[in-house]
C-alpha cells in the first residue's frame, strides 16, 4: 500500500506559512493531541521541546499526523541553497546514460561468465557426447532461469531500499520497519524522515506486528539477523578479492588461443597489469566506470547474440532442445557424480547477483596477488579461483533468501504460502550447488573463508564496540534534577561564545559535561551539544538532516543539534 501524503510546499516560511509541512504515518509513543493536530509555528514556540527520558518507556502505536512544525527546525529548513526532496522526473537522455552505467556496473559480470564457465563445468563432467553438451546447457539456461531471472530480477530487486541493493540494504529496511537495530538510540522523530514510508494500518498488518514484536523482543533474533548480515557482507567483500582476478585471467587466457606468441608468463604480466589499470580508475566512481565500461559491454552483447543467431542458421539449431529440461536428468543419469562436481562451475553463469564491490587498497592489493599468483599455476588456476567465489557467492545467495523471506512477512504482508514456496525452492537449490562446491574446500577454497572471517570478526567487533560505548554513555549521563540544583549558570562562570560538545547521545546529557564542568573554570554561555546519528534509510534530505533540540529550560542557553 502506498503511503498517503498530504501535497504540500516545501519552502518554510516561518509563522504566516502553517501548512508547509507533509502528513504521513508515523509511530506515535503518547496521547498528546499537539501531536496530531495543526499548530503554526507561533504557537509551538510558547510550549517547551525538551530532551525526554521516557521515551523508551512509551507506547508506540501507529497514526497519521497533520503538518507539524517545529520552531527549531524551521531555521534548518531555511538554508539558502538546501536540496529539495522533490521528485525528479528522468527524462531520455538521462535514462539512457543510466541504462549504459547499469549495463557496465550490473550485468557486465553475467555478460562475461560464458568464458568460464562451461570450461569449468566439463573438467569435473567431461564431454561424452552431444547429449552431455545439451545437458550442460540445460542446466546453464535453467540456472540463468530460476536465479538471476525468476529469484533477483522478479523479487529481490523489489525488495530494494529506495534503489540500494545488497544484504546491508536489506538489513536497514528491516531495520526501519521494526526495531532489530542493538544499538538504541533510535528516536520518535526518525520517523518523520521522508524516506521511511511506514505502511498504513490495515487488517493485513496483523501477522506482520506479531513478527516485529517477537523481533523487538527478542534480543537472540537480533543477534542472529545481525550475524547473517554480517555474515553476507564478509562473503561480498572476500569474493570481491578473487572475482577481479578470475575475470581478468579467463579474458586474458584467451589470447593463447589466438597468438600463438602469447605464453603464461605474458598472461601474467598483462592481467596483473589490467587489474592495476582497473582498480586505479575506480577511485573516480562507480557511475563513471560504469559509463565507460557500459559502450563496451554493450558491443559484447551485441556480439553474441549476432553471434548466436548467425551459428544457430547456419550450423545447427538442435541446441533449442536444451529448452526442454528432461536433457538436465539425462546430464546427471549418465554422469552421475560428476555432473554433480559440475553444478559448482554451472553456478558462475549466475553471478550478477554480487554486482559491483566499491574498490579498497585492500581488495585491489588482493586481487592483483591473486592474480600474480595463482596464474603461474597454469591452466588449473581458473578452476580454483571458480572454486573459491562458488563458495562466497552461495554464501550471498543464501543469506539474501533469507533476509527477503523476512522482508515478504514482515514488510510485503503477502500469503503465506508464497512466502514458503520462495524459500523453499530457492533456499533447497542453494543447498544443492553449495553440496557441490564444499567438497573443494580441502582443496584450497578455504582462502575464501579465512578472508570472509577476518572481515567477520572486524565488523562484528566495531559493531560491539559501538554498543558498548553509546550504553556506557547512556549509563553516565547526568539526570535532570542535577542540572536544575547548579541553576542556569551551572555553578560556574557563563563566558561568551558558543561551545560544541560531540557525543553519541541522542538525548540526556553527557557526562563528559559534568567532567567540563568541574575542571575548567568557565564555560560558554551557549552550549550546543552534537551527535551524529545514522538512521536507516538510503538517502536523508538535506533538509531534514539537522534535528535541533532545547535541553533544560529556556535560560540554560542548552541545545543538542542532531546530524542524520
Amino acid at each position: 500500500m502506498a503511503n498517503p501524503k498530504t501535497k504540500s510546499s516545501h519552502s518554510m516560511g516561518g509563522e504566516d506559512d502553517p501548512e508547509s509541512s507533509e502528513s504521513r504515518w508515523v509511530f506515535q509513543e503518547d496521547e498528546d493531541p499537539s501531536e496530531i493536530e495543526d499548530f503554526d509555528a507561533a504557537d509551538l514556540r510558547h510550549q517547551p521541546m525538551f530532551d525526554s527520558d521516557d521515551e523508551d518507556n512509551a507506547e508506540h502505536r501507529l497514526v497519521r499526523t497533520g503538518p507539524r512544525i517545529d520552531s527549531f527546525d524551521v531555521e534548518a529548513l531555511e538554508v539558502p541553497g538546501a536540496q529539495r526532496n522533490d521528485c525528479e522526473e528522468v527524462s531520455v537522455g538521462k535514462g539512457i546514460v543510466l541504462a549504459c552505467q547499469t549495463l557496465g556496473v550490473v550485468f557486465g559480470d553475467v555478460g562475461t561468465s560464458p568464458l568460464y564457465t562451461f570450461s569449468v563445468m566439463f573438467r569435473k563432467a567431461p564431454i561424452n557426447g552431444n547429449e552431455d553438451i545439451l545437458g550442460a546447457l540445460s542446466l546453464v539456461l535453467y540456472t540463468l532461469i530460476l536465479i538471476p531471472l525468476l529469484k533477483y530480477v522478479l523479487v529481490v530487486l523489489w525488495a530494494n531500499d529506495d534503489g540500494e541493493g545488497g544484504t546491508f540494504a536489506l538489513y536497514s529496511l528491516i531495520c526501519r520497519n521494526a526495531k532489530v537495530s542493538l544499538l538504541p538510540n533510535r528516536l520518535p522523530s526518525d520517523a518523520r524522515i521522508s524516506g521511511f514510508r511506514l505502511k498504513v494500518p490495515s487488517a493485513e498488518l496483523e501477522r506482520s506486528l506479531k513478527i516485529k514484536e517477537r523481533l523487538e523482543t527478542s534480543l537472540t533474533l537480533k543477534k542472529t539477523l545481525l550475524l547473517l548480515v554480517l555474515a553476507g557482507t564478509s562473503m561480498v567483500i572476500a569474493n570481491g578479492v578473487v572475482t577481479p582476478a578470475m575475470s581478468v585471467l579467463s579474458s586474458v587466457n584467451g589470447l593463447k588461443v589466438g597468438v600463438d606468441a602469447i605464453k603464461q608468463d605474458e598472461v601474467v604480466m598483462i592481467s596483473v597489469a589490467c587489474l592495476v589499470i582497473l582498480f586505479s580508475v575506480q577511485k573516480y566512481g562507480t557511475s563513471k566506470v560504469g559509463l565507460a565500461i557500459g559502450p563496451a559491454l554493450f558491443i559484447w552483447f551485441c556480439s553474441l547474440a549476432g553471434i548466436g543467431i548467425y551459428n544457430l542458421v547456419k550450423y545447427d539449431s538442435s541446441v533449442l532442445r536444451a529448452f526442454n529440461p528432461i536433457h538436465i536428468y539425462y546430464f546427471f543419469a549418465r554422469n552421475s557424480t560428476k555432473a554433480w562436481y559440475s553444478l559448482g562451475g554451472c553456478l558462475l553463469c549466475a553471478t550478477v547477483l554480487l554486482g559491483f564491490l566499491r574498490p579498497c587498497c585492500v581488495v585491489a592489493a588482493l586481487a592483483t596477488w591473486f592474480a600474480a599468483t595463482i596464474s603461474l599455476f597454469g591452466d588449473c588456476a581458473c578452476l580454483f579461483l571458480c572454486r573459491l567465489s562458488g563458495i562466497a557467492e552461495l554464501g550471498v545467495m543464501m543469506m539474501t533468501t533469507i533476509l527477503v523471506t523476512l522482508v515478504m512477512l514482515l514488510i510485503w504482508q503477502i500469503h503465506i504460502i508464497v512466502v514458503l514456496s520462495f524459500a523453499v525452492v530457492f533456499l533447497g537449490l542453494e543447498l544443492t550447488f553449495f553440496s557441490s562446491v564444499l567438497w573443494s574446500v580441502t582443496d584450497g577454497s578455504w582462502i575464501i573463508l579465512v578472508f570472509a572471517v577476518i572481515m567477520f570478526f572486524i565488523m562484528f567487533v566495531w559493531n560491539y564496540g559501538s554498543k558498548l560505548k553509546y550504553e556506557t554513555e547512556v549509563k553516565q549521563k547526568l539526570s535532570m534534577d542535577l542540572m536544575r540544583e547548579l541553576g542556569c549558570n551551572l555553578g560556574t562562570i557563563r563566558a561568551p561564545g558558543i561551545g560544541l560538545l560531540y557525543n553519541e547521545l541522542v538525548k540526556g546529557i553527557p557526562g563528559i559535561f559534568g567532567h567540563f564542568l568541574t575542571t575548567l573554570p568557565a564555560v560558554h554561555s551557549m552550549i550546543i551539544f552534537v551527535s551524529i546519528k545514522y538512521v536507516p534509510v538510503p538517502m536523508v534530505p538535506q533538509s531534514e538532516r539537522f534535528l535541533f533540540r532545547r535541553v533544560c529550560q529556556r535560560s540554560y542557553h542548552i541545545f543538542r543539534c542532531i546530524a542524520r
